[in-house]
């Protein structure tokens, strides 16, 4: 497959959106951590829109581990009332008027537009009403409304990264172990899944989203 290149762009600003205190490990925390690995400048914006203090706490652990190698980093937890979304008002809206004075992003990850979820569609909404001149990619959390598309990008990934993924993530989030496809062998399953459908040499990818972006051919 051909591969689209990020700009050199020094440092590189990546903004990761989640609207519960898991969905960025689960959706791209693969991506990020090969992000991580390359030898360039990162300044990432990690923000969270609802948590319980339990889960802000695993949420920090989590976001430490993936980021440890990012000195240039934020980590945002607010505490919006999970699956209330959509009937909060304006609440939701301002968090992402006070993201845009604050933060220029080369690359946001973010909710996958048809998530089943309400939360999740809201999240995926405002980023496009927020940021309309931005390359946004649109990750997919896996869940029993049988939502997953089918993505027309992906990372590939090597074994050892989605092996630090999915250990950080069971590790982190003993809050969520007695959910039933909270495993090792579903978040493996899907990593496959897009390796084999990119056509990834290591055989693993994460699956992303692209409505619009350009091709930059700059020399």
């Amino acid at each position: 497959m051909l591969d689209l290149s990020l700009s050199k762009r020094e440092p590189l600003r990546l903004l990761c959106l989640g609207a519960h205190c898991d969905d960025i490990e689960i959706g791209c925390g693969g991506t990020i951590l090969r992000l991580a690995s390359l030898d360039r400048q990162l300044e990432i914006r990690w923000i969270i829109f609802s948590s319980d203090q339990r889960r802000k706490h695993e949420a920090v652990k989590s976001a430490g581990a993936f980021l440890e190698n990012v000195p240039n980093r934020q980590i945002v937890i607010h505490s919006l009332r999970d699956g209330f979304f959509p009937y909060l008002g304006s609440e939701a809206k301002e968090r992402f008027e006070e993201i845009k004075t604050e933060f220029s992003p080369d690359l946001i990850l973010t909710h996958y537009r048809y998530d089943l979820h309400q939360d999740h569609r809201l999240i995926s909404e405002l980023t496009w009403n927020t940021f309309r001149n931005h390359l946004i990619l649109e990750y997919e959390i896996p869940k029993y409304d049988g939502d997953f598309g089918s993505p027309n990008l992906f990372v590939s990934l090597d074994e050892s990264i989605c092996r630090r993924k999915i250990d950080t993530i069971l590790g982190a989030y003993q809050s969520q172990r007695e959910k039933h496809w909270f495993s090792r062998d579903l978040f493996s399953a899907i990593l496959r899944l897009r390796g084999m459908e990119a056509n990834a040499s290591s055989g693993y990818a994460e699956g992303f989203y692209c409505r619009k972006g350009i091709l930059g051919m700059e020399v």
